[in-house]
């Protein structure tokens, strides 16, 4: 089993429902990674551990979940020297994700967290993916693939929906 590159943390199991799809497009990448629950306000000194040790583990992106004040991947960045991709989430106790997402994203000049749309993890992890690529030329390769694909069906939907609009178009008249 190869050591995670990137580590997945968020700040209760009920952000699991979001964080997950940074999980997913990391396997589909073959990206080893970990995934953990490290709570900036029920486990600090987990957190602090955590952000210290980080990057004596190889790992070299951390994906940070969380709702509500969504302090999580700001202490994270404002601790460990690895880059930080934070993710608010929506969840029960935050004004629609407003909250989180202005907690992640207003960090103060010296310790930058890169934040996503409010339950973007997808994203995330496709960040995380291109960063990890900068170094790796075969994960490049791997990339520039998905984003082919991506552009493919894009294409497919058009062509579909020309085809359906112009039959629709024949059904009226």
């Amino acid at each position: 089993m190869r050591k995670p590159l990137v580590s997945i943390i968020m700040g209760s199991n009920s952000d699991y429902s979001v964080m997950k799809e940074a999980a997913q497009i990391l396997n589909e990448f073959e990206i080893p990674f970990e995934i953990n629950i490290v709570s900036a306000h029920r486990t600090p000194g987990r957190m602090f551990e955590f952000a210290n040790e980080v990057h004596k583990r190889g790992l070299k992106v951390i994906i940070a979940g969380a709702g509500g004040a969504a302090h999580l991947p700001g202490m994270v960045a404002s601790i460990s020297t690895l880059l930080v991709i934070g993710v608010p989430i929506k969840s029960s106790n935050s004004l629609d994700g407003w909250d989180s997402l202005l907690s992640i994203v207003q960090m103060p000049g010296g310790v930058p967290v890169a934040t996503v749309a409010v339950n973007g993890s997808k994203n995330a992890g496709i960040l995380a993916i291109q960063i990890l690529a900068l170094s790796d030329t075969d994960l490049q390769k791997k990339f520039h693939t998905y984003k082919e694909r991506l552009k493919d069906y894009v294409v497919k939907q058009s062509a579909e929906m020309q085809v359906n609009l112009a039959f629709n178009n024949d059904s009226i008249s």
